[in-house]
């Protein structure tokens, strides 16, 4: 889970992105190094993968599956989860 601080900082890159596009293709670019530089830790390994939402594309992330869960209780938790991601004309 991401703490405090660091969805402080994740929100901080979001808007510095949106506002200053050479931030953004930097970014986008090398997103481990840009990451760390604005305070984000990056465990050593890790592929960071930076995508856009556009007003024609829209990109659905699938969480990893937990390893700590068996079938039955993932089975369980199916439709546990209840969000709505919106952009201007789309809901999920």
């Amino acid at each position: 889970m991401m703490g405090e601080d660091s969805a402080r900082a994740y929100g901080r890159v979001v808007a510095k992105a949106w506002s200053d596009d050479g931030f953004k293709a930097r970014l986008m670019a090398d997103p481990v190094a840009v990451l760390q530089a604005e305070g984000l830790a990056v465990p050593p390994g890790l592929t960071v993968t930076v995508l856009e939402n556009t007003p024609t594309r829209y990109t659905l992330v699938l969480p990893a599956r937990p390893t700590d869960l068996s079938d039955d209780d993932l089975d369980e938790a199916a439709g546990g989860w209840c969000g709505c991601v919106m952009s201007s004309d789309f809901c999920l």
